[in-house]
């Protein structure tokens, strides 16, 4: 398998065929913050997977390149940390895109050396984001994008977008478009993308900045995150889920075998 694009990988473990890193979240913001990658090192590409990502793997051979290629991968759905703990795996406890996300944006100021590219869904985020920057001293430091529905289906749309993200000299890249597209783009448009970390976290940058209400700490404590997402958006993402937790137990079983 391809060895992940990245000069110093933390400690690993094996799961599903991937490395999965044993970095808590404010260990991996810490590190996102505190260190701008060099030409040799290139794009670092952070996924959280959760079980979605491990359902499409099969079926979805782009994906499972970018999670190869990965600098960083993480446990974020509590099934795979519930997994990896039955396997007796090195996991400390799920690492999410919110809490990553979070963890950077409460410490503003150790961003200061980085320029700021983040992928948003819509001009409204936008707002959002730019009203954080401009209160942390970080305007001139954000630039973002909200690409057209659809945009990872057109070549001439995703090299657009990578040009955007280049010219600004990028050097942390938030992707905000949700999964498999931002892992996808990231892996796919590397070459000409500048040396950053590349953060694929979905709506987490929605919660970080008030425009989408977080879990209650009860539902987190639990567990139970997936049923607040429902609760909230039924229509989008029951089926979803239940079509991804079917994938999960298929990729499961084979991740046995496999290791058997």
């Amino acid at each position: 398998m391809p060895k992940p694009v990245d000069g110093c990988i933390p400690a690993q473990y094996r799961m599903f065929g991937l490395n999965f890193s044993v970095l808590s979240e404010d260990e991996i913001a810490a590190l996102v913050a505190t260190t701008v990658r060099s030409p040799e090192q290139g794009v670092g590409l952070v996924i959280t997977p959760n079980i979605q990502h491990i359902s499409l793997l099969r079926h979805d051979p782009a994906l499972l390149r970018a999670c190869q290629h990965a600098a960083l991968l993480t446990c974020d759905g509590f099934p795979l940390y519930y997994y990896a703990k039955w396997r007796g795996l090195p996991v400390h406890g799920r690492v999410t895109g919110r809490g990553i996300v979070a963890a950077l944006v409460a410490q503003p100021a150790r961003l200061r050396q980085h320029r700021l590219f983040m992928v948003l869904d819509s001009q409204a985020t936008v707002a959002a984001a730019q009203s954080w920057a401009a209160r942390h001293g970080l305007a001139d430091r954000l630039a973002c994008a909200v690409p057209a529905m659809g945009f990872d289906k057109r070549p001439a749309d995703m090299a657009r977008l990578a040009e955007q993200i280049a010219a600004h000299g990028t050097t942390l890249l938030f992707m905000g478009v949700g999964a498999p597209r931002s892992e996808i783009f990231v892996d796919q448009y590397r070459a000409s993308l500048p040396p950053c970390w590349a953060l694929c976290i979905g709506q987490a940058l929605l919660v970080a900045f008030g425009s989408l209400p977080a879990p209650p700490a009860l539902v987190q404590r639990l567990n139970l995150e997936w049923l607040w997402r429902i609760v909230l958006e039924p229509r989008r993402l029951l089926k979803r889920y239940a079509v991804s937790a079917c994938g999960f137990a298929g990729a499961v079983l084979r991740d046995l075998t496999r290791r058997g």
